[in-house]
């Protein structure tokens, strides 16, 4: 039998643009203003983590037929018990941030009706565009988004004219005076959270079902990273270029690209402040979709395992009742959040503890699954892999650490 033949769309782009959204780019777009382009490396590290993630994740599921929920569970209840309520609490905040991000793009680009008014727009396309769960009609619209994002990023980049020789520099590692968070926190930010595990759901989706397709999935995940990590780059000589040299500091979040497209506006005249603009939206939106698809069938899975039901079964698949039950869940209930002005505190508290916890949840559980008797051995980790999945640990452990401990030090003042 010929190996299958791989192309360069396929899950590992879905899911390596689904996590870049616009809180990512912020976080480069700022460390490349502070920094300039002392972190670059980090962008390296940054990539290199999430491919040993995904291709963790993508592995386990090839190898075993198996989802990563079925592999979690066979760990224990203590995965279900943290992995339920997470699910549920981050859906609805998520769902809320991923519309006023798209809200925000389209308001800054229209200058008409209001943020949350096209951001509950843009969650009704959303919605619309996953119902059915067709996996072809949704990995089309992610290479749109995709493309578009990508061209008005490196664009950007390049319009700044770069200097070269800091580029290089930069990869040389080093941590400057009071950068340590910002390491961490840009190794760490390259490109997802849940979504990581998503991937092997989306294999499953695309027809890569079986051990045969190892060697694809691995093409297809470093490939997608590596155009994730082009992407980051741009956004870190952005910040280094328009920012850094200038002094010029932008606000944290989605607000912060809206400042970014001033700022070009400003130097290159109204047509790249737009063009930028449309490649924030194409980023929020790409997340956007990419999340109503992937988490709404690992929600499907998690629900149908606890009815005892297989992997297998309607309930847990792309379209069935639970699938469509969380897509609801991501889209209208965040609707009233987003139109809130006073948003509960303990909500965002047990969303920022739980969601800290995420990463370093999946990069243990995946240590545990790929080292055991629960994957054949000739699929099981080797030295390489375990060493890099250790790193993931200590990292996302020590974000995870400090992310809880803000949380809970402005609960309770």
């Amino acid at each position: 039998m010929s190996p299958p033949r791989w192309r360069l769309l396929g899950p590992g782009l879905v899911v390596a643009a689904t996590g870049v959204g616009g809180a990512d780019l912020v976080a480069t777009l700022i460390a490349g203003s502070k920094f300039g382009y002392a972190l670059l490396w980090c962008v390296v590290i940054g990539c290199i983590l999430k491919i040993v993630l995904v291709e963790g994740a993508g592995r386990y599921s090839l190898a075993t037929g198996h989802t990563i929920y079925v592999g979690w569970r066979s760990l224990g209840v203590w995965t279900s018990i943290y992995f339920g309520p997470y699910i549920v609490v981050w859906g609805f905040i998520y769902g809320a941030s991923a519309m006023a991000g798209t809200g925000l793009a389209l308001y800054a680009l229209t200058g008409g009706w209001s943020v949350s008014g096209w951001g509950i727009v843009s969650g009704l396309i959303g919605l619309a565009l996953v119902w059915s769960g067709r996996y072809g009609m949704f990995e089309k619209v992610l290479a749109v988004l995709v493309g578009i994002m990508f061209v008005t990023m490196v664009g950007a980049a390049i319009l700044t004219t770069p200097n070269l020789g800091e580029v290089l520099a930069g990869l040389v590692p080093t941590i400057p005076e009071d950068g340590l968070v910002n390491v961490l926190s840009l190794a760490g930010g390259v490109g997802g959270t849940i979504t990581l595990a998503a991937y092997g759901y989306w294999l499953r989706e695309k027809g890569w079902t079986t051990p045969r397709f190892m060697q694809v999935m691995r093409i297809d995940n470093t490939m997608a990273y590596v155009v994730t990590g082009i992407f980051v780059v741009a956004t870190l000589i952005v910040g280094a270029e328009l920012l850094y040299s200038a002094n010029i500091a932008v606000s944290t979040g989605d607000r912060g690209l809206l400042d970014l497209s001033l700022v070009l506006e400003d130097r290159y005249g109204q047509w790249a402040g737009k063009v930028f603009l449309i490649g924030f939206w194409a980023a929020a939106m790409s997340s956007l979709v990419g999340v109503w698809n992937g988490v709404s069938l690992m929600f499907a899975d998690f629900m149908a395992n606890l009815r005892n039901k297989s992997e297998d079964d309607p309930e847990a698949q792309a379209g069935g009742i639970w699938y469509r039950a969380y897509t609801l869940w991501l889209t209208f209930p965040p609707m009233i959040w987003l139109l809130m002005t006073d948003q509960p505190a303990w909500l965002i508290l047990i969303y920022g503890v739980l969601g800290a916890f995420f990463m370093p949840f999946l990069a243990i559980t995946l240590l545990w699954l790929l080292n055991t008797d629960r994957v054949p051995r000739e699929w099981r980790n080797k030295w390489l892999s375990n060493s890099l999945l250790v790193l993931c640990t200590v990292i996302f452990g020590w974000l995870a650490y400090d992310q809880a401990r803000t949380a809970l030090t402005s609960f309770f003042g």
